[in-house]
């Protein structure tokens, strides 16, 4: 038999970062909290929660987090149709979901979906952030229950939706097309001047090189983890990178920023990929994500 008792402990401790706030979370003492991991832990012969601060999950752990979602989207559903089984004593169990989507999908569509599901749910969200080719990752260690990806092949025990595709644009201030491009963009020019890159995953500026230049090229690079920074970066004249087009259209309208090369955008292809045993219960949050989506995104 399973000691959710335990189990509800460790998703706790997981979720607060300490066995102190998990304590509060549960109206135990820390002691019992403590307790009943070690005993889990001593029970199953594998550590389930890295001591720390904060606290997190192992592999295992993960595991168990994400079976706890599980079983709390069943209770809830439950307890819908059973009220009378709820225990007014016992504090009120809310259900986070996990999910994992790159930080151009959160900086311009994904938490319009977030927000519209949220309003008609009791569930919280830790969203957690990663490159798109990147994020199904998580679903394959079970740290989320589900993900924006680009990754087109479902994830054993995953459901997939294709989404749309994010459009991007190389884009860049005038002042820097000048100071850069004198000549014109061409891939010696491109090869010297400054890019904007988010991080070591990011290789959307590479792919833009290649698909228009038909050469692998590596810039010299400013490193900055924000999408709206990107933004922000392309139009005081830092250097040059590939931008949300939701995110500068006006920009590029009003003549503020430029593309590199005109109509050379970058089409990057995006899917919903869930945990089947959640995939039933939250039908919702799939349609919220999908109508956002399609709005937002190239079908």
């Amino acid at each position: 038999m399973l000691d959710y008792s335990a189990l509800r402990a460790v998703s706790a401790v997981v979720q607060t970062g300490s066995f102190e706030k998990a304590a509060a979370l549960l109206n135990v003492t820390p002691s019992a909290v403590s307790q009943r991991v070690k005993q889990l832990e001593e029970r199953l012969g594998i550590v389930l929660v890295a001591r720390g601060n904060p606290c997190t999950a192992t592999e295992k752990g993960d595991w168990l987090c994400r079976h706890m979602e599980n079983v709390g989207m069943l209770e809830a559903e439950l307890f819908e149709h059973l009220p009378a089984l709820v225990d007014p004593a016992e504090p009120e169990q809310r259900v986070t979901l996990h999910i994992a989507t790159n930080a151009d999908s959160l900086g311009t569509w994904f938490l319009a979906a977030m927000s519209s599901f949220a309003r008609g749910s009791s569930h919280l969200f830790n969203i957690a952030v990663d490159d798109e080719d990147h994020t199904a990752e998580w679903l394959r260690r079970g740290q989320v229950i589900a993900a924006v990806t680009s990754v087109e092949k479902p994830v054993q025990g995953c459901r997939r939706m294709f989404l749309g595709a994010l459009r991007y644009h190389a884009t860049a201030s005038p002042g820097f097309i000048a100071r850069h491009f004198p000549q014109g963009v061409t891939a010696g020019a491109i090869g010297r001047a400054p890019a904007l890159t988010f991080n070591q995953k990011d290789r959307l500026q590479s792919r833009w090189i290649r698909q228009v230049f038909a050469k692998d090229l590596s810039p010299p690079t400013h490193w900055l983890p924000s999408t709206q920074g990107f933004v922000e970066a392309s139009l005081s004249g830092i250097g040059w990178g590939m931008n949300p087009a939701p995110l500068v259209r006006e920009h590029l309208d009003s003549g503020r920023l430029v593309e590199l090369i005109p109509e050379t955008p970058l089409d990057v292809p995006l899917y919903w990929q869930m945990n089947r045993l959640a995939a039933d219960r939250l039908v919702d949050l799939t349609r919220e994500v999908a109508a956002v989506a399609k709005h937002h995104l190239l079908g």
